[in-house]
């Protein structure tokens, strides 16, 4: 079996959002964390812990949308288009995140392309392989290439309303891209936008779980490693009350 990690780190200083989206990470290092265990145990000085060390500690101050993510139909918005109120991350069904997988090698369309249900189609016919119910997609962009580069928030194709309902028509309740975002990058949809006044088209492939439930994972990493089809992906969201989103350690597993 082999399992290869789809996740990205969290780290500092790696470009991995736009301008006001970012995550910070401070240290405290084994020295810095003495005093507080001399707080603790009265009369304990640092000399006397073995090695003169306390421990290791890390803050982050991060929303439920940095790093590697499951977004929740909350996100999307309130309520369904059936009026029921949308689900949050913590009641989304766990067998919906270790699934079958396939993937869609969309590399070579340019940055901003909308990805159509014909599209999406020919890539199936040509990997030779038709989805089932609850498998999960991901897709492979032109974005993976260029994570950690200020460019990567701007890079890859989208996948508007009618590609993401021709997907969840399938069955599918999970999809994945390693772009910042399932939908197209923002300048493309701004450039759209300020041509034809179209709101619909604003976030129009999250917004299609509104009418379809389904949940994203955004900023996978490494889907040029896995082969079309043959695998499974474990994408777990962390439980967070009434979250639009949680983190998950996403990895596919190649049984040999």
């Amino acid at each position: 079996m082999q399992i290869i990690d789809i996740s990205m780190t969290l780290e500092n200083g790696v470009p991995s959002d736009p301008p006001g989206y970012e995550f910070k990470i401070e240290y405290s290092s084994h020295a810095d964390t003495v005093p507080m265990l001399e707080k603790r145990y009265p009369g304990l000085e640092g000399k006397d812990l073995i090695g003169g060390e306390a421990f290791a500690l890390e803050k982050i101050t991060l929303s439920t949308h940095n790093g590697t993510h499951v977004d929740a139909p909350w996100h999307y918005g309130a309520k369904m288009s059936d009026g029921r109120p949308s689900r949050t991350i913590e009641h989304m069904p766990l067998d919906w995140f270790f699934r079958p997988a396939f993937k869609l090698d969309f590399r070579h369309f340019a940055d901003g392309y909308l990805v159509t249900p014909s599209d999406i189609d020919k890539e199936l016919s040509r990997i030779g392989y038709t989805p089932n119910p609850l498998d999960i997609v991901v897709v492979n962009t032109s974005a993976g290439a260029k994570f950690g580069t200020q460019d990567y928030p701007q890079s890859g194709c989208g996948m508007g309303r009618d590609a993401t309902l021709h997907l969840t028509s399938m069955g599918i309740k999970v999809v994945g891209t390693d772009a910042w975002s399932w939908d197209a990058p923002y300048r493309y949809v701004v450039e759209r936008y300020a041509k034809d006044r179209d709101a619909s088209i604003i976030w129009e492939g999250h917004k299609a779980g509104l009418e379809a439930e389904y949940c994203q994972i955004e900023k996978l990493r490494h889907l040029e490693l896995l082969p079309p089809h043959g695998f499974k992906v474990i994408c777990m969201p962390v439980k967070i009350h009434a979250a639009s989103a949680g983190w998950t350690r996403a990895v596919a597993i190649i049984e040999n």
